[in-house]
């Protein structure tokens, strides 16, 4: 028997000795250890020896059991010790590497045109307002000389809202009366914002698009003022050389309308498809504030005038960037996007 625990005691310790990791560790335990190993079943053979032998037996049995044990924990303790240094070797940070470069957003080319748009008009005192998506009848087409049966209602595809008389707005126009309404001439302000119109989606057209209407109120301002302000800003836009041009239009909320054109960014003014074989490209249109206009936005006609003019951003952002799809501003779509970094 004392034989049999010496070549168990040796075969426990070089079976610790070897385990590469806690799970072969613990396999040698059980194996020897446990309630059906080795030890165990030697234990459970004492009580066939002679009653004088069973002292001396159970004695070295136990210190076969100590010193196996013993031999565990410790290299229990190494092995935990050597997982420690290798994951803190795999995690470790060499802070003289250099570093990733971080990829950063940057702005939607729609939102970067309305922040030039902003920043072109803010040299000239131009403050930057907003108004409500939401607008009601009254806001969004009386007040701007359009009343219930006038026919250029035709021209804004509307979109009614489960409320009495309110619509998602057709342009930002109706800014003009809030402004008006909150503030005292002289007025220089610019409203952008979202508009919506029930119009079937094209390579030009779409029912969510962006605009930035800008009004100017004071005593004597007149067409003259409009012109200058709008050439400036066409040529910080569009490039100091190219050619502008005032044309008649039609808006009931001015008198007169004027379309403010620009030389074909894609042809220079040769004539080209995408200004229609013309050399000139409508980027806005404008116009003195109609009277009407001024009346509901409490200022007195006879003693202020003002001037308003209305740019889609869309637009704007396909001619400066050649893009030829209005919907690809829309799909949200990367490969595009990241184009404008």
């Amino acid at each position: 028997m004392t034989a049999r625990l010496q070549r168990l005691r040796a075969d426990a310790l070089a079976a610790v000795d070897g385990a590469a990791d806690a799970a072969a560790l613990e396999q040698v335990h059980v194996s020897f250890l446990g309630r059906k190993g080795a030890l165990t079943e030697i234990l459970r053979g004492i009580g066939g020896l002679a009653p004088e032998d069973r002292p001396r037996v159970g004695a070295e049995a136990n210190d076969v059991r100590e010193a196996v044990e013993a031999a565990a924990d410790a290299r229990g303790i190494a092995l935990r010790g050597s997982e420690v240094t290798a994951r803190l070797l795999r995690e470790s940070v060499d802070v003289t590497t250099p570093g990733r470069r971080i990829a950063r957003g940057t702005r939607h080319p729609l939102a970067e045109t309305i922040a030039e748009i902003d920043e072109v008009f803010g040299r000239f005192g131009f403050v930057v307002y907003e108004g409500p998506e939401v607008e009601d009848d009254v806001t969004n087409f009386q007040m701007l000389n359009i009343p219930v049966d006038h026919p250029a209602r035709d021209l804004w595809a509307t979109l009614y809202v489960d409320i009495d008389d309110h619509l998602l707005r057709t342009h930002t126009s109706p800014g003009q009366i809030r402004v008006m309404r909150e503030t005292r001439p002289p007025i220089r302000a610019l409203l952008p914002g979202r508009c919506f119109r029930y119009e079937a989606v094209d390579a030009s057209h779409g029912f969510e698009f962006f605009q930035v209407e800008g009004l100017m109120v004071d005593e004597g301002t007149s067409l003259a003022d409009l012109r200058g302000l709008l050439d400036e800003f066409a040529h910080a836009l569009f490039g100091a050389t190219r050619a502008t041009r005032f044309r008649p239009g039609y808006y009931p909320f001015t008198e007169p309308s004027v379309a403010f054109d620009v030389e074909c960014v894609v042809c220079d003014g040769a004539g080209c498809p995408a200004c229609g074989r013309s050399g000139w490209m409508t980027i806005l249109g404008a116009g003195m504030v109609h009277p009407v206009v001024l009346r509901s936005g409490g200022i007195d006609p006879e003693r202020f005038q003002g001037f308003a003019f209305g740019m889609g951003v869309d637009r704007i952002a396909m001619l400066r960037h050649g893009v030829h799809d209005v919907r690809l501003f829309m799909e949200n779509d990367l490969r595009f996007l990241e184009q404008f970094r």
